[in-house]
This record gives C-alpha cells, sequence and structure tokens, in this order.
C-alpha cells in the first residue's frame, strides 16, 4: 500500500518525541497508547485508513514502521482499493487481510491474490513497485498493511522478493492465534525476516484471557481490531488503537473483557538501533537518498522495474482516476534529518 497523503511528512526516528499517554498496573509492565489517525486512500470516494505508526510520539515498534488498519469497508460503496504502480525502497511490506481480497503485481514478477488468513511479505530492498487491487465482488475488505525497515546489510539489495505464508492456528484456552512472522505460542513461521520480529492475529473470545510468553529483548504493540474492553498488562486498550510496551517483559496478560470476540494483532521485535528517514513510500538514511528515490520513480528509472499487466478500477493500466502509477509529492524545503527511536521503556522485575 501507499502513503496516500498529499504532503506526507517526514518520519524521523525521533529522540524526544511526544509520548502517548501511560498506565502502570502494579506488577506489571507500563503501557503507552498510539491513537490512530485517519487518512484517506485517495479518490472522492475514498476509504480511510486507521495509521497507528509512524507517529511522532513513536516511529517504530522494533523493526515494524507502519501500520495501517482498514475496514471493514464496503467495497460497492467506496470502491475499495485501487492503488496504482508505486514504489518502496528499504522496507518490506506484509499485507494481512481479515475479509476481502485483493490483487498484487510487482515489478518482480510475481502475482498474487492476497486472502484472509494468508501473510504476504515483498521485499523491497534497493527498489520495487507494486499495485494492489481490491476485488469489486469481494463484499468488504478489512486489515492490515504492515511495513518493515530493512537494516542497513540488507537495504540495498537487488533482489524482488514475495512470499506467502498460511498459518495454521494455534488454540489456548479461550482463543487461538495465527503466528505469521516469528515465533509464538509454540508457532514459528518460516518466512525470512532481516531483524527478530514477531507478527501474530490474537483471536479472544468473551471473557477469556492469556499471558502470552515474550521475548525480553522484544518491545511490542498490540492492536485491537475488534473488541471493546481490551487489556494489555491491565490497561484498557481502545479500539483501533495500539498498547505499546518496551523492552523486559517475560509475559504479556492480554485478556477480553467484553461479551463479544476480540480480534488482535501483536507485533513485536529487537529495538530497530540504526538511525531512518521515512518520506512517502521511501525507507532511507538521509535526505539526499529519498531525493535521489523521487527523481528515479519520477523519471521511470530501472530502480523500481516495471509493474506488468496491471487492471485497475479505471481498466487496463489505470486506476479510477485514470492514473497509470501514482506520482511522487513533492519534497518539504525543510531538512529531512533521520534519527533514532525513543529509547524503549525498560521493565526490570521480569
Amino acid at each position: 500500500m501507499t502513503n496516500p497523503e498529499a504532503r506526507p511528512a517526514p518520519h524521523v526516528c525521533t529522540e524526544g518525541g511526544l509520548p502517548g499517554p501511560w498506565a502502570e498496573r502494579a506488577g506489571r509492565a507500563p503501557v503507552e497508547i498510539i491513537s490512530a489517525r485517519d487518512v484517506p486512500l485517495g479518490g472522492p470516494r475514498a476509504m480511510n485508513v486507521r495509521r497507528t505508526l509512524p507517529q511522532r510520539q513513536r516511529s517504530l515498534i522494533g523493526a515494524w514502521c507502519f501500520v495501517d488498519h482498514y475496514g471493514p469497508d464496503d467495497v460497492a460503496a467506496t470502491g475499495g482499493m485501487d492503488v496504482a504502480p508505486h514504489p518502496h525502497t528499504g522496507l518490506q511490506t506484509v499485507t494481512w487481510l481479515f475479509e476481502g481480497a485483493v490483487a498484487h503485481l510487482d515489478s518482480g514478477g510475481h502475482s498474487a491474490d492476497v486472502l484472509p488468513g494468508q501473510m504476504n511479505l515483498m521485499t523491497a530492498g534497493a527498489g520495487i513497485c507494486h499495485s494492489e487491487t481490491s476485488d469489486p465482488a469481494s463484499g468488504r475488505l478489512h486489515g492490515v498493511q504492515l511495513w518493515l525497515a530493512l537494516p542497513e546489510e540488507a537495504r540495498h539489495t537487488t533482489e524482488r522478493r514475495f512470499e506467502r505464508f498460511v498459518p495454521e492456528p494455534v488454540a489456548f484456552p479461550g482463543g487461538d492465534a495465527l503466528v505469521f512472522l516469528g515465533s509464538l505460542l509454540g508457532s514459528r513461521s518460516p518466512v525470512k525476516t532481516y531483524t527478530p520480529v514477531v507478527g501474530a492475529e490474537l483471536r479472544l473470545a468473551p471473557g477469556a484471557e492469556i499471558d502470552v510468553e515474550a521475548d525480553p529483548g522484544f518491545e511490542h504493540g498490540l492492536l485491537v481490531d475488534a473488541g471493546e474492553s481490551v487489556t494489555l498488562e491491565g490497561v484498557h486498550v481502545p479500539k483501533d488503537a495500539v498498547g505499546y510496551t518496551g523492552v523486559g517483559s517475560r509475559t504479556l496478560r492480554v485478556a477480553n473483557g467484553g461479551g463479544e470476540p476480540a480480534r488482535l494483532v501483536l507485533l513485536g521485535g529487537t529495538p530497530f538501533g540504526e538511525e531512518v528517514l521515512m518520506w512517502w513510500n521511501f525507507l532511507g538514511r538521509s535526505t539526499e537518498e529519498i531525493r535521489r528515490y523521487r527523481e528515479e520513480w519520477e523519471n521511470h528509472g530501472e530502480r523500481f522495474g516495471r509493474v506488468e499487466g496491471y487492471v485497475g478500477h479505471g481498466g487496463p493500466g489505470r486506476n479510477r482516476e485514470q492514473m497509470a502509477r501514482i506520482p511522487a509529492p513533492e519534497l518539504p524545503q525543510v531538512p529531512m534529518l533521520p534519527r533514532k527511536n525513543p529509547a524503549p521503556h525498560a521493565r526490570f522485575d521480569g
């Protein structure tokens, strides 16, 4: 998915950002609440996405640098997802659906119909472009789009990779989980990442709770997709928000105190120690890199390749706005300076 903001602010891993509200419970890890902001996905009938990362207060959770949450969206009413070819650098994209279907095409020659419960991961490396188009007959579209920052040793690779993984459900008292990246609850994903991370969908019955075994070297974020009374470490996490915990915890207590089933997405990883700069769909290390990526995209450079066979909602090679590719926004006039993410809160009592 592209970042659809017409004037995207440069998102840097900043020291001393604006912290979110924190809450503590005796004997449990502190939890920071990261609220979502609405971003239209383009067009007069645009569906909105709810973005929790990046934010000024926190740019990353582990290597997770982008969390968009959308739906349930009536495709017939909004037109759904109709994203013409657009570029990426320095990251991996993870598509995880709850409902609907999305057709994926990329310049590595990969095509796939993305379906619920199937994790689709695309590695951009030095450069890739792709399109994403929802099926008008799919009814509703509902899911998350996630990005992972690539470390220095991996971000220059020219291989354009695409992988699919269908995890088996892992049952526990009161619910189950689908572990699509990393390892959790005795389940391990075979999909390659370049830093230690975890990604999983958790489903909790009304009144259920679980103590999830956690890697103490990870920081974690819990996104609430469904459930009005979800708590993390005893702290209420509102629907569509992310509850963030720092490093040091060996267990994380997740509970559904409501009368309806809860669906959650747990993300985590080791703190990303590199300075990064994200602008629009590019992840780099300096303003000069971002400027070069933009110029190469606008000039149809070979860095990104070409998507063959794209058919959007406007017909062959066109989206509903009659665009064959997404143009890059203008760069900001102010300097964009990369920094490190704020240090994660550390819990020392285990």
